[in-house]
């Protein structure tokens, strides 16, 4: 069929409706619950990293019950962090991470994670992903964080047309109005899990088909 051009002003309200009935991103349901700091978006991204959104954020809720500052984290050692994460990947190297991040930040910032990307990819675990997240959500700043679901949904639309997702990240830096950098991934991360999946999407009901290009898609629902 033909298509309509794609416009993302449009796409945004649309994203927004079909996104309601689904649970939210892990970061920003987090930032929803009291947990927005830079110091907790940083640790519970870097939780979610090759983990499932249902279970680091069940993690990151029993960590921060226990400890949610540097100063808290720190006091603790690798192994109790451990205990209480280990139902993420790579759990007991990303314990070890999580306390060396909060001694850093307690012993060199004052128990305050400053807003700067620098200090945070410093950090042992942390990419651009979880940077650009944290300093997206935490810090108000205009960052655009890209995950598998972002990648894969910003390329089947055409609207960018790149091969890995910090590719993806550099290409959305150059189209996407500044105003949508954060709610991108707020919007794709649910989008991409409940509608626009990777494999058969649910093309017959999604309310962008019109516009979406399908690039790469050879079966669908």
């Amino acid at each position: 069929m033909d298509k309509q051009p794609f416009e993302i002003d449009e796409a945004m309200v649309r994203l927004r409706d079909a996104v309601r009935p689904f649970p939210k991103a892990a970061m920003f349901e987090l930032r929803d619950d009291g947990f927005g700091s830079p110091f907790e978006q940083l640790v519970a991204c870097m939780l979610s990293v090759r983990t499932r959104d249902e279970t680091s954020l069940v993690a990151a809720r029993r960590l921060f019950a226990v400890a949610r500052t540097a100063a808290t984290v720190a006091e603790l050692e690798p192994a109790a962090i451990d205990a209480l994460i280990p139902d993420v990947t790579f759990h007991e190297r990303k314990a070890a991470q999580i306390r060396e991040i909060a001694v850093t930040v307690r012993d060199t910032h004052g128990n305050d994670l400053p807003c700067d990307e620098d200090v945070m990819r410093s950090f042992p675990g942390i990419g651009p992903k979880c940077a650009n997240l944290a300093l997206g959500i935490a810090c108000g700043q205009q960052r655009i964080s890209v995950d598998i679901h972002v990648h894969r949904v910003t390329n089947r639309w055409g609207y960018v047309r790149a091969k890995t997702p910090e590719a993806t990240m550099d290409a959305l830096e150059a189209v996407l109005p500044e105003r949508y950098w954060v709610e991108i991934n707020e919007r794709l991360v649910p989008f991409g899990k409940h509608v626009c999946t990777g494999d058969r999407p649910r093309c017959s009901t999604c309310p962008l088909l019109a516009m979406c290009r399908q690039v790469g898609v050879t079966n669908h629902r």
